[in-house]
């Protein structure tokens, strides 16, 4: 969620967002994990707003089908969909691939049991660039 809102910030990406529940994705694959609501788990959405910041999620379940959705003002989008335990289907499009950051993630998380978030190390630098690490992880925000 966005701290703050008006003229000079990014309009919410809700137009995207809707599109994304009825499009045929440029790839169409099937996720080896769960639909998941990415920002219930901490872990997992810090990890993400760190490797993909500005991405919004929308997610819905209707009796056992469940469907996420995200998307980015770069025009990228991905939207998940699955029922029961099935694989989810995930359709994608834009620029980037938004679900296999997710996927990619999540198999970092399920390998080593947390992601390097938790715990990182945090230095500021002078030009005021943030540098996060932990073990061999890094990274610069």
């Amino acid at each position: 969620m966005h701290a703050r809102h008006g003229e000079d910030y990014p309009p919410a990406l809700s137009a995207l967002l809707a599109a994304a529940h009825d499009q045929d994705g440029e790839q169409v694959t099937r996720s080896p994990y769960p639909v998941v609501d990415v920002a219930n788990p901490w872990d997992l959405d810090s990890m993400l707003r760190i490797i993909a910041p500005g991405i919004e999620h929308a997610d819905h379940q209707t009796g056992e089908r469940r469907i996420a959705v995200m998307a980015h003002a770069d025009g990228s989008w991905a939207c998940a969909t699955a029922t029961g335990s099935e694989r989810p289907t995930v359709h994608q499009g834009g620029p980037r691939r938004l679900w296999d950051v997710l996927d990619e993630i999540r198999a970092y998380w399920l390998q080593h049991g947390e992601l390097p978030v938790r715990g990182a190390r945090v230095r500021i630098m002078p030009d005021g660039r943030t540098r996060l690490a932990r073990g061999m992880w890094r990274t610069t925000l």
